[in-house]
């Protein structure tokens, strides 16, 4: 059993070095952002790309869907798209006399929802399904996706005219968040040497060939699995996860803890213990290992949690935002 886990990992960790290399000879840094996507592979799971124009979201979806050989599609969400317009619809073929299924862009294994947020809620409503259970229901019928299948959105959080908050629902079937920032200084300086002065380097072409393939993504699936989570530090991801609920006043709960509680409208259901469960798996196999120790829940926390927990009137009041709160369960919770 060790041994297999050792060869799953090993394979696991050339494709890793593979893909990192592919994204690199276009992003610029990002290692986070590159990270969060590996792991949503490894998982099964979605991604929510957070931050200003201009930092590399879109280019770096499009560059691991090439480098992974995936077919791709990218959705421009706008406040007239509708739902047909993401998963399809029916039409009428006069030669049959019967409906068929036009297919979406959304059957693709990688789909970018770009600017996910400026689509209202009922366009928005028509990825639960592709998301949760990988099929769309057309009429009477349920059309698989394609596997793997993995949505990548993107959302501006300064603009708000024009957009649409993300229903609760929509928010928890990604699996992570994350919030991309500026590059410091190195790496800006390297972004404008590198594209500031040609033109046709702003929008690179599709490389040679693909870095990996499919049975690779499989490898890295088959890994992840396999890395060792003992019962201990899975009960810490699990207490970490419960102490974002509201009314966390049990005896033995922290005191740091139940302080937070205030802070705290709603916090993240059990699909955030998965979550953050195989997030965790997928940080321990980034790092090089086999098994999970307490620093990769840690790592992994805030981009499974920050977009499951809702903040209470007096945060916003005392201007705590998720991410604070987040932290503070982290630094509450004994670690085993």
């Amino acid at each position: 059993m060790e041994q297999d886990r050792g060869a799953l990992c090993l394979a696991a960790y050339g494709v890793i070095a593979r893909t990192r290399a592919a994204m690199a000879e276009r992003l610029v840094g990002k290692p986070d952002m590159v990270d969060a996507i590996l792991t949503a592979v490894m998982s099964d799971g979605h991604v929510l790309l957070e931050g200003v124009p201009g930092l590399a979201k879109t280019l770096a979806v499009r560059t691991f869907a090439e480098a992974a050989g995936l077919s791709y599609k990218r959705i421009q969400f706008t406040p007239d798209l509708l739902p047909g317009d993401v998963t399809g619809t029916l039409f009428y073929d006069a030669g049959t006399g019967s409906f068929v299924p036009r297919q979406g862009p959304v059957f693709a294994n990688i789909v970018l929802a770009d600017e996910i947020n400026r689509a209202p809620a009922k366009v928005q409503s028509a990825l639960l399904e592709a998301m949760e259970e990988r099929q769309v229901t057309m009429g009477e019928r349920s059309l698989p996706l394609p596997s793997p299948f993995f949505v990548l959105a993107t959302q501006n959080p300064i603009e708000h005219e024009g957009t649409f908050r993300l229903p609760e629902a929509q928010l928890d079937r990604f699996m992570l968040k994350i919030v991309v920032g500026y590059p410091d200084e190195a790496e800006e300086l390297e972004i404008v040497m590198r594209y500031a002065d040609s033109p046709e380097r702003r929008a690179p072409g599709r490389p040679a060939g693909p870095a990996i393939g499919a049975a690779d993504i499989e490898a890295l699936r088959s890994a992840a699995a396999s890395v060792r989570f003992e019962r201990d530090a899975a009960a810490y991801a699990v207490a970490v996860v419960r102490a974002t609920r509201p009314g966390h006043e049990a005896k033995d709960a922290p005191q740091a803890v139940r302080e937070l509680s205030r802070y705290i409208e709603y916090g993240a259901s059990p699909r955030g213990s998965i979550a953050l469960y195989r997030a965790s798996r997928a940080a321990a196999l980034l790092a090089g290992r086999d098994h999970v120790l307490p620093e990769d829940v840690k790592r992994s926390a805030l981009a499974a949690l920050r977009h499951r927990v809702i903040p209470s009137y007096e945060a916003e009041a005392d201007r705590v935002g998720a991410d604070a709160i987040v932290k503070g369960v982290l630094s509450a919770v004994p670690v085993p």
